[in-house]
C-alpha cells in the first residue's frame, strides 16, 4: 500500500470589489509537512474577474496570483520568504488579509502525491 500523508490546502480567492464581497477561486496552496513540500497554482478567470468588477485592475491581479507561486517555490522569487522553510512560507500566505487576493480556509486530507494533488485540486475547485 502507498504511504499517503496529511496535507493541508487553502483555495486562493480573488475579491474584486471588497465592499461587495463577492469572490471567486483562483488557486490552490498545498502544503504537506512530512514532504516538507509547499506549492500553488493559480489560474484567473478574466471573465468572471471583470463580471463582477469591469475596472478590474487585471495586470495586477496576475501579479498577486504569480507572486502566490513564487512564495511556494522558495528562493529569489519568494522575497522575504526566501530563507522560510515550507511550513512557514504556507502560513504566511494562508494569513487573513485585506486584499484583492485572498487565502481561504485551510482544509486537510490525505495524499500520496502531493505535487498531483496540487493539480487535481485546481481542476475540481478552480477551473
Amino acid at each position: 500500500m502507498t504511504q499517503r500523508d496529511v496535507f493541508e490546502y487553502a483555495l486562493v480567492r480573488v475579491v474584486p470589489r471588497m465592499e461587495r464581497g463577492e469572490c471567486f477561486n483562483a488557486g490552490v496552496i498545498v502544503y504537506c509537512r512530512a514532504r516538507s513540500f509547499v506549492a500553488a497554482r493559480t489560474h484567473l478567470d478574466e471573465t468572471k474577474l471583470l463580471a463582477l468588477d469591469p475596472a478590474a485592475d487585471v495586470t495586477g491581479v496576475r501579479a498577486a496570483l504569480r507572486a502566490v507561486e513564487g512564495v511556494c517555490a522558495g528562493g529569489e522569487q519568494a522575497g522575504q520568504a526566501a530563507g522560510d522553510d515550507p511550513g512557514r512560507r504556507f502560513r504566511w500566505l494562508i494569513a487573513p488579509r485585506s486584499t484583492v487576493v485572498q487565502p481561504g480556509p485551510v482544509h486537510t486530507g490525505l495524499t500520496a502525491d502531493p505535487q498531483a494533488e496540487v493539480e487535481r485540486l485546481l481542476d475540481l475547485l478552480v477551473r
